[in-house]
């Protein structure tokens, strides 16, 4: 088998097993557009190219993956939502390390709740619910508003119930290579990350869209796939800068990698 072939492999996916009353539907995952990451100017250029490319798509809509902006300030946050404003489906980021910081405090969630808006919600699309979270309560303990993050999170899927298609979507990848791994700066601590893992087994979560490694990982735990994809800014792995397309349907979950022309 080529190598290239090998990647077509790895990097386009799907799973089966989800509600035969699904509707089909199609979304986008963009990874830390992080203005000022890979140069300022670059990272706007580079943001407003996907805009382009996701709104002729005829998607649903598009979650963002975290780290919006490099410095969380007024200048950069008005930058980056001048550029989502752009896309002609509903956009629903998440926060990460760089929005609320690598210790978030009360006063930098606040900051983010005022200018960007919830840190945490739910939203619905055709039949699957979405659960959008802020990593950064898991990586970090922040005094009552962890453990209010983790009550939510848990009522909220059982909420939902066992039966539905839920996605979870964050900024900190679960584990990188193994759920036994050393808790590192791109993972998220052992206490919560088996947690989590639990959580994604008992109420029988379809995927976990992520970003923050700045580079594509692709795992699969039960029957939960673990997608950290490619970013707009800067790729560690040398990949091409772009996003991706996952299309939903009663049969599969499929998703594929786009990259940006640029």
């Amino acid at each position: 088998m080529t190598s290239f072939l090998l990647i077509i492999i790895l990097l386009t996916c799907s799973v089966s097993c989800i509600k035969k009353d699904q509707k089909p539907f199609k979304f986008a995952q963009l990874c830390d557009t992080q203005l000022g990451m890979g140069g300022y100017e670059h990272d706007k250029k580079t943001f407003k190219q996907a805009v382009q490319q996701i709104n002729k798509l005829n998607l649903d809509f598009v979650v963002i993956c975290g780290d919006l902006v490099h410095n969380a300030n007024d200048s950069s946050y008005a930058d980056f939502k001048s550029i989502m404003n752009g896309f002609k489906v509903p956009c629903y980021p998440a926060p990460g390390n760089h929005d609320v910081g690598k210790k978030p405090t009360d006063s930098s969630l606040q900051y983010y709740r005022e200018t960007i808006g919830k840190d945490y919600y739910t939203f619905e699309n055709k039949g699957s619910s979405f659960v959008v979270t802020n990593t950064q309560l898991w990586k970090v303990q922040l005094e009552k508003e962890s453990e209010k993050h983790d009550l939510w999170f848990e009522n909220t899927l059982d909420s939902i119930g066992k039966n539905a298609n839920i996605f979870v979507v964050g900024h900190y990848p679960v584990f990188i290579t193994s759920p036994d791994e050393e808790e590192k700066y791109f993972n998220l601590p052992h206490e919560n990350r088996n947690k989590i893992l639990r959580l994604f087994k008992e109420y029988k979560v379809k995927a976990y869209l992520s970003g923050h490694k700045h580079e594509t990982i692709i795992n699969k735990i039960g029957n939960t796939q673990l997608v950290s994809g490619e970013t707009t800014s800067k790729n560690f792995d040398n990949r091409p800068m772009g996003f991706r397309l996952w299309e939903v349907s009663a049969d599969t979950i499929y998703h594929k990698f786009v990259p940006l022309k640029l």
